[in-house]
């Protein structure tokens, strides 16, 4: 297959941790062919969808772990799939790009994940079409109504709907001091929407990951138990990764969700759960493939490349 890979630039990547480098290995260990572009090289003009893309090689080599040629203009239908691996803020480029690649995906490319389906679910507001899943929670940018959410759950966390990484996440409790600093901040003056959550105490047991391919989750979770004093289960904000298995209750949430997955082509996804609650739906770049391979013994971007490898068989 000719692969195109949307992701920022490689070289600022985290050789340990990236999980798009993963994917890349794995394609190009199973002879596809790799075409690299970064964001700002999607186009489309009277002839279709294009991208400034170069052709790559990927090692793992954590001083080498790429080589690329000279750039060359590529009409995107010259491609099999293009994975689209562009990490959030989603912002107005983002969306831009989504409809490059839905040009692409209607002359024939194979799209993961499917651009519609990316404009559609925030990874942060997609969690609340599943309320049976979730814990209390309220998406706004009303002043009295987050006071109000606030004052009868006593304890919550509320962050922005466009970020990644525990990016300015807060909790806040009822009598914080820093309570209305905090909501003029995150909602830029109760101009812009958050998302509002109860507090869920498990957290100190960690957020966990549970990664989907085509619905089905895989057959263990990756649990970031977050540092000393954090709140955040995040690896960005140095969290700590280990291996969980999944309850019943983590796969009674896999099987609410994933149906919806599958029906909407968002082939790779990660589902954010803590204690018994289902607190985000990562749908633009999901992450922890080293970790479910150094910890649980899963090789994701295997399972991956193989569903796109009958994807494109069976289309």
């Amino acid at each position: 297959m000719k692969i195109g890979i949307v992701m920022d630039p490689i070289e600022s990547i985290n050789f340990k941790k990236d999980s798009t480098l993963a994917i890349m290995l794995e394609a190009q260990s199973r002879s596809h062919s790799l075409f690299y572009m970064t964001p700002n090289c999607l186009f489309i003009k009277e002839t279709g969808a294009h991208a400034i893309t170069r052709r790559i090689e990927v090692k793992s080599d954590p001083e080498n772990w790429f080589s690329y040629e000279q750039e060359e203009e590529v009409k995107l239908t010259e491609l099999d799939v293009i994975f689209m691996r562009q990490d959030p803020p989603f912002n107005s480029n983002y969306i831009y790009n989504t409809y490059v690649l839905e040009s692409a995906e209607k002359e024939g490319v194979l799209v993961i994940n499917k651009p519609n389906s990316l404009r559609s679910c925030n990874e942060k507001v997609f969690a609340t079409e599943f309320p049976q899943c979730c814990t209390s929670f309220l998406v706004s940018s009303e002043e009295l109504l987050l006071k109000k959410f606030i004052s009868e759950n006593m304890d919550t966390v509320v962050k922005p709907l466009d970020g990644m990484g525990g990016s300015s996440i807060f909790r806040v409790k009822v009598n914080d001091p820093n309570l209305n600093v905090i909501l003029e901040t995150i909602t830029n003056f109760f101009s812009t929407k958050v998302m509002i959550q109860k507090y869920i105490p498990e957290i100190v047991e960690g957020d966990k990951r549970i990664l989907l391919i085509n619905g089905k989750a895989m057959n263990a979770a990756i649990a970031r138990v977050p540092a000393e004093g954090e709140l955040r289960g995040n690896l960005a904000a140095g969290a700590t990764a280990v291996a969980r298995s999944l309850t019943e209750r983590d796969i009674w949430i896999c099987d609410q969700v994933g149906p919806q997955l599958s029906e909407l082509g968002l082939t790779l996804v990660g589902l954010d759960v803590i204690g018994d609650y289902l607190t985000e739906i990562n749908v633009t770049s999901p992450t922890c493939f080293k970790e479910y391979e150094s910890l649980c013994d899963i090789d994701v971007a295997k399972k991956f490349l193989e569903s796109v490898e009958s994807q494109l068989q069976d289309g």
